[in-house]
């Protein structure tokens, strides 16, 4: 089993490289230093007599809690212009920590309506925000951002070994290299190399391979891509070549980021309790023979298990699959829907608070949205996004050598299923066709 927290911490480490640099190309540096925002900001401030510190702001509660101890750490900070004043003698100041909204498409402060009062329907939502309000423009990067300030050692990027952690090679599925080069080089690959953003609505809910979606989601979570370039560069698509349903499909995507977001301030963190921000009172199960079968990819059924091997292998999964395990761990195994947002939470490479939580509870049928029973068949799911059991065989060989018709259900040359589906072997479940519906639209971190 690769170990999942070295392939995030990689994909960080070289985020931080990426970054010093680009960063140097402007005439900078990055300084980087190890340890507590609270404890290291504050002294870099007093060091360097920085009246201003700016970072984004978030939206939940553990961020915002190292917002209030930075905030706290910058109170003890004087930045008297002479050493041995006292703060009356001096006029002396604190460092003042100035919260940027970012990450999102729509600016929060361009919202037609109070965060506390966002419509509870995501349809409502984006129809509210795409016909009163405008997106801004990417802001330009300097020509030079230096010189930079005298600093004898700007800090090494560390390495994984560092953290105790070990590297190892990926040998199969998707490998995400961190960082902005890497992102923007993906984006003209999808875009204008490969001509792909003209099919992305036909192709979205594929599974295996790199070409099926945009891919672009490590990047917009870790920051290194900005949604608002990915829309630029929708439009300059749909001026120079074409405009389609799938050029609008890729922002209708991205406008799914932005109302999570926005969901979590308004409803707290209530998205991380058992209820939901709807405080339903469902009994889950918490066995964990069950959910450790779900989690090691062992529970005889092989679109379940190829999804979650895929997942421990890359840090990713694509958004049909994130669906079908969901489905499958709370309605066919009735595990409590936390243990998978929170193993989700250590394993994705696009890992955000607000995209998984929030869709995990609409998945469990606790989130804002009132329709409950969302059933994904997985005969039905096999049979539609893995017909031939390509991907099925690619992350479980040994199912290779079973004829393509056998491979979701191989019976006996296969793990024995530990538990019977809920609605057995049919596929009329679940109230609405896969494919068709807005229930088959919500896991929209990994487009």
């Amino acid at each position: 089993m690769i170990d999942l927290t070295a392939i995030r911490a990689q994909f960080l480490i070289e985020c931080l490289a990426d970054l010093r640099k680009n960063l140097r190309k402007h005439g900078i540096n990055l300084l980087i230093r190890h340890g507590k925002p609270e404890e290291i900001l504050p002294a870099l401030a007093e060091t360097f007599r920085a009246h201003t510190i700016y970072a984004q702001k978030e939206t939940c509660s553990e961020e915002l809690n190292v917002e209030a101890r930075l905030n706290k750490g910058l109170q003890k900070v004087s930045l008297s212009s002479k050493v041995g004043q006292s703060r009356a003698q001096n006029g002396a100041c604190i460092p003042r920590l100035q919260l940027v909204w970012g990450s999102t498409l729509y600016h929060k402060d361009d919202l037609p309506f109070d965060v506390s009062n966002i419509p509870d329907v995501y349809t409502q939502f984006r129809k509210s925000i795409e016909s009163k309000c405008t997106i801004r423009a990417c802001i330009k990067i300097p020509a030079s951002l230096g010189p930079p300030p005298e600093i004898e050692d700007w800090g090494a990027i560390p390495s994984i070994d560092q953290f105790g952690l070990h590297t190892q090679e990926v040998d199969r599925g998707l490998v995400f290299v961190g960082g902005e080069s890497a992102s923007l080089s993906r984006v003209h690959e999808y875009f204008w190399k490969k001509d792909l953003l003209k099919i992305y609505k036909v192709t979205r809910n594929g599974m295996l391979g790199s070409d099926y979606s945009t891919k672009f989601s490590p990047w917009l979570a870790s920051g290194s891509l900005s949604p608002r370039f990915v829309y630029e560069e929708v439009k300059r698509y749909e001026k120079e070549r074409l405009a389609n349903d799938s050029t609008y499909w890729v922002l209708f995507e991205l406008i799914w980021r932005d109302y999570f977001r926005f969901l979590s301030i308004k409803y707290g963190n209530s998205i991380f309790h058992l209820g939901g921000p709807r405080q339903l009172d469902y009994k889950w199960s918490q066995e964990s023979t069950l959910f450790e079968s779900w989690k090691e990819g062992k529970t005889g059924y092989p679109l379940i298990d190829a999804n979650m091997k895929e997942l421990a292998t890359t840090g990713f999964m694509s958004n049909r699959g994130r669906q079908i395990v969901c489905s499958f761990l709370v309605r066919d195994m009735g595990i409590d829907w936390r243990m998978g947002a929170e193993w989700f939470e250590t394993c994705l490479l696009d890992y955000d608070p607000c995209s998984n939580y929030g869709n995990w509870t609409y998945g469990a049928g606790v989130g804002n949205d009132p329709r409950e029973d969302r059933y994904f068949s997985i005969p039905k799911q096999a049979q539609v996004y893995d017909p031939e059991g390509e991907y099925v065989a690619y992350w479980l060989p040994e199912l290779k050598r079973l004829p393509k018709d056998k491979r979701h259900f191989p019976g006996f040359s296969y793990l024995k299923p530990i538990v019977a589906l809920k609605y057995g072997n049919t596929s009329k479940q679940g109230g609405q066709r896969p494919g068709s519906s807005r229930r088959d639209q919500k896991w929209r971190a990994n487009k």
